[in-house]
């Protein structure tokens, strides 16, 4: 069975899918010293994890999707940070050149946003799964401001039933990009300590690859 019986309209997997297979693919385009385990291990790991996901999907076993959809955010996040400690190593150390550690840094940069927006996809409102039950998302770890039509009056619960809306992949990359650029959610407010702590997480990331692609950029000027 492809979908709950209760499920009028699935939430499109193939955004965090591209999302997921681009973050494995960046994590092997880093120096080797960057590397979590042998080369090609969290990509070809993530295959599996993406494989099983859509496999217990179809099945309507959607607990063990998931368990394989919070695996794949794991190892993503375990290279990202496992990345990012032998950037910082190789900077004090000169144990890389300055154009691996430009490059490394940039992509660690977006790295950090596409791993981040899996992780809020994969989190928020108790997941897709989750999500995907309820005709209109009314709650969860941040306020879109598509959620405020139910807080405003009859006529905005009206629209917002007519609507129908629930954020998708797309949303929480924006969210993403916005923290890693901005160090702020912007538009959407946060409302939940664990999407809090995983913002600030995730700012701070982005702020040492920024000042370390900054600082080297000076330095070779």
């Amino acid at each position: 069975m492809l979908n709950h019986p209760d499920i009028e309209r699935p939430e499109p997997r193939w955004p965090a899918v591209i999302a997921i297979f681009a973050s494995a693919a960046l994590h092997v385009t880093l120096p080797p010293s960057m590397h979590l385990g042998p080369p090609g291990l969290i990509a070809g790991t993530v295959v599996v994890l993406v494989v099983v996901a859509w496999t217990t999907r179809r099945a309507g076993l959607h607990r063990l999707n998931d368990w394989a959809g919070f695996g794949i955010v794991g190892l993503l996040t375990a290279g990202l940070l496992y990345g990012l400690g032998a950037l910082l190593y190789g900077l004090v150390h000169h144990t890389e050149l300055a154009p691996q550690l430009l490059s490394s840094a940039t992509v660690l940069w977006v790295t950090n946003v596409l791993v981040f927006a899996t992780l809020y996809w994969r989190l928020d409102a108790g997941g897709p799964n989750d999500r995907e039950r309820h005709a209109v998302h009314t709650r969860g770890a941040f306020l879109f401001p598509q959620m405020t039509f139910s807080t405003s009056g009859a006529l905005a619960e009206s629209i917002a039933e007519e609507q129908r809306w629930r954020p998708g992949y797309v949303d929480y990359l924006f969210v993403a990009f916005n923290t890693s650029t901005a160090f702020s959610p912007t538009d959407v407010p946060v409302v939940s300590p664990w999407a809090k702590l995983a913002m600030m997480t995730q700012s701070v990331i982005s702020l040492i690859t920024v000042v370390l692609l900054a600082g080297r950029a000076v330095n070779i000027l």
